[in-house]
């Protein structure tokens, strides 16, 4: 079977099917269950989260590309997919993403490399069709005036 880009895809990432989002657009499947017993913990997740999605260093880019080869040797496709795309969102080729995933074969393993790779592609690509970003995260849609202004040089 060939998958995304024409890919051979595993038998196991047939069986994952990527999370769709509910009508209250959690991010990840658990918040609606996690929100319906304790909205308080989610909440406080949440702004964890937040806390890590605001670090500024590394790099918005690099940032997204360190979470997915977290998701790749945690074995979580739907983490792969989802910050490989959001990778792309922020300017990181193909070719940043597939190497970043090689990359973990030496200490986890062939297998993490193979499976992850259809879903890092499927992520990827949907992530090249939304408007580009800069690697602050920033929308890059709206221009220069949606970027910082650059101080002027002294004379």
């Amino acid at each position: 079977m060939l998958g995304p880009g024409g890919a051979a895809v595993s038998p196991k990432e047939r069986q994952r099917p990527e999370p769709e989002l509910g009508a209250e657009e959690w991010i990840f499947p658990f918040e609606a269950e996690l929100h319906a017993v304790s909205p308080q913990l989610h909440d406080a997740q949440s702004g964890w989260m937040s806390q890590i999605d605001s670090l500024t260093a590394p790099d918005r880019k690099t940032h997204e590309l360190i979470r997915m080869v977290c998701t790749v040797i945690r074995r979580n496709p739907p983490g792969v997919a989802r910050h490989a795309m959001l990778a792309a969102e922020v300017g990181a080729t193909w070719e940043e993403v597939a190497g970043s995933i090689v990359l973990t074969e030496p200490a986890f393993g062939l297998l993490n490399v193979v499976e992850a790779l259809p879903w890092a592609r499927r992520g990827w690509e949907r992530g090249r069709r939304v408007a580009p970003r800069s690697s602050d995260g920033r929308d890059d849609r709206a221009g220069p005036s949606a970027k910082a202004a650059k101080p002027a040089k002294p004379a």
